[in-house]
């Protein structure tokens, strides 16, 4: 093999790509635009949450014990201007602010009221001391959940739609993110059809319509998906017109007789860094890096591609926003499960608490594993026995 072409183990070809990938820049989004992209700064709390005591439940805010004389009435999204002696109370909605000299709240459903008195129904009577609700009972104290200066989500966060409202709930508008890799796909192979049942000897290509969603899954952003032909200018053409940071391919990662893609990398003046991966399915993965862009060759095999995206794809892309490759969990085997002598299985499996169970269809050229599976395991070489723990990858 001439020199920068080589094998790389499993764990090891996401390595170099993950410490090969450029840092993005940073740039402000509002939080609409947020979710899917990587937190580049802590997110600070810039006051207490919640900012002031507030009632828990929808009920009465009372003062000492009970029974308590009604003397008004407290609704969120106001300030209180009520304060409370001993033995008196004020109906109160849940969030609002607890009036000064409340020492607990008593829920509607747990009292009775009548002539203007409060007293707990009789269910509510375990709840009491000496005829008084537990100091500060049903009551979120300010800074129950946070106080001000706290970090609320640490950098390197991928951004949910739950995070958001924690972003939002500690006084953000905006957030400071890195700025998303850009992707081109180029799917080769003369033998796809785009439309339509597989005939006349070709076949539908299902990679065109799902790497899309795997890539929004991993936070990049696609620029477009083209078809290419079988030649070699075809390849080099494409490849030369792509302003993506990364060129996601598909098909030609062998040395079949329509296989171009190598060439067309060197023709482009790139530079390979990986040219197989020691993993099955996923063998013929490759990455070059080329002047100003990186390329990510994927196997044609449906599952081979997708063990290819999720094997230096996603490392690559946890590089370029500064996040840190993370410790695999592992699984229990629920039966032996067969692994070449010198690659590591990915075997799709769905997951039972603790145990993988390998689902139907698992040939490298087979989708319907992805209807149930939820994620890898990681078959080590040699195969592994019923009970052998293993690593497991998520599926995005």
């Amino acid at each position: 093999m001439s020199e920068g072409l080589f094998e790389a183990q499993w764990d090891e070809a996401r390595s170099i790509v993950h410490e090969l990938a450029p840092r993005k820049d940073i740039e402000t989004v509002e939080l609409e635009s947020a979710v899917g992209r990587v937190l580049a700064r802590d997110v600070l709390a810039l006051g207490d949450m919640p900012p002031f005591a507030a009632s828990r439940i929808d009920g009465w805010a009372v003062s000492g014990p009970g029974p308590w004389t009604v003397i008004g009435d407290v609704t969120a999204g106001h300030d209180s201007e009520l304060t409370l002696l001993a033995g008196q109370c004020t109906h109160i909605a849940t969030g609002a602010v607890l009036p000064v000299g409340a020492t607990g709240c008593l829920k509607d459903e747990e009292s009775l009221l009548e002539d203007n008195i409060v007293s707990p129904a009789h269910g509510a009577l375990g709840i009491l001391i000496d005829g008084a609700l537990p100091d500060q009972h049903d009551v979120r104290p300010s800074g129950y959940e946070a106080h001000q200066g706290d970090v609320l989500i640490s950098r390197g966060t991928r951004i949910t739609p739950g995070i958001v409202g924690v972003i939002a709930g500690g006084g953000h508008d905006s957030v400071t993110v890195y700025q998303q890799i850009t992707i081109d796909v180029l799917v080769f192979g003369d033998e796809l059809l785009t439309s339509g049942p597989s005939r006349d000897g070709k076949v539908r290509d299902s990679l065109g319509p799902q790497l899309p969603a795997w890539i929004n899954q991993l936070g990049a952003r696609l620029l477009s998906v083209t078809h290419v032909e079988d030649t070699l200018e075809a390849h080099t053409a494409a490849i030369r017109n792509s302003v993506a940071d990364l060129i996601i391919t598909t098909g030609g990662t062998a040395a079949g007789p329509v296989d171009h893609l190598h060439q067309a990398i060197v023709d482009c003046d790139g530079e390979f860094v990986i040219d197989a991966v020691l993993v099955r399915p996923g063998y013929h993965q490759l990455f070059a890096k080329l002047p100003g862009q990186f390329l990510l060759g994927l196997p044609g095999n449906p599952q081979s591609a997708i063990i290819g995206l999720l094997t230096l794809g996603d490392a690559f892309l946890k590089g370029a926003v500064d996040q840190s490759m993370p410790e695999l969990p592992t699984v229990a085997m629920a039966v032996d499960a067969k692994a070449p002598p010198r690659e590591i299985r990915l075997a799709l499996c769905t997951r039972d608490g603790d145990t993988a169970q390998p689902v139907e269809h698992l040939d490298s050229s087979m989708l319907r594993g992805f209807v149930t599976a939820q994620g890898f395991a990681l078959v080590p070489a040699g195969g592994a026995k019923a009970g052998d723990r293993v690593r497991w990858l998520n599926l995005p």
